[in-house]
């Protein structure tokens, strides 16, 4: 495998990772978007193979016996996240970094993978209530989604200390600010 460095950001949903990994991907600093696969159905406006690689869980599971998943979980009930080999072999093939939009589990499974290669940043929101805003003001979910995600921020809060950073996403310009010099200092060490 090729020496690229891996820059994960995981957190609860809603708590601004997905704007944090957009923007770095726009600033100058060599990286490319690890694609996630999932079982579940795209959203409106997601494409396949550019949000997500969108499996059948038939699929997913198959895959997940043949080895080709780097890390995987079943992050909900019949719900698989996880992320392909290939396509961070094909990163690292390409000369990039590859930078992860990932759960909690999943972003500690690939700092156990390659720790020395590895960045682990954690996104925390300001409070559960402000998550729970952010993912009511999102639009998409039911309550009782929400619920079930607020839940699960709960217990992935758990595991902040076992990242190599965190940030508290409060004011976003500072939390991008952030996340740039954190990832350019480790890019460059």
């Amino acid at each position: 495998m090729n020496k690229g460095k891996l820059i994960v950001f995981s957190a609860p949903s809603g708590s601004g990772k997905t704007t944090l990994v957009q923007y770095l991907l726009n600033e100058k600093l060599n990286l490319a978007f690890s694609i996630s696969a999932t079982s579940r159905q795209p959203r409106e406006n997601e494409k396949n193979g550019k949000d997500y690689f969108f499996l059948s869980n038939e699929d997913f599971i198959i895959k997940i016996n043949d080895g080709k998943f780097l890390e995987y979980e079943e992050v909900y009930d019949g719900t698989f996240y996880g992320t392909l080999k290939d396509e961070v072999e094909k990163n690292w093939q390409n000369g990039k970094h590859v930078i992860f939009d990932i759960d909690v589990v999943g972003g500690i499974n690939i700092k156990k993978l390659f720790p020395e290669r590895t960045l682990a940043i954690f996104v925390k929101p300001p409070s559960i209530k402000v998550l729970e805003e952010r993912l009511t003001n999102r639009g998409g979910n039911s309550q009782e989604d929400i619920k079930k995600r607020v839940q699960k921020a709960i217990k992935e809060m758990e595991y902040s200390s076992d990242f190599d950073k965190i940030i508290l996403n409060d004011e976003l310009e500072e939390s991008k600010r952030i996340a740039f010099d954190y990832v350019n200092k480790f890019l460059n060490q």
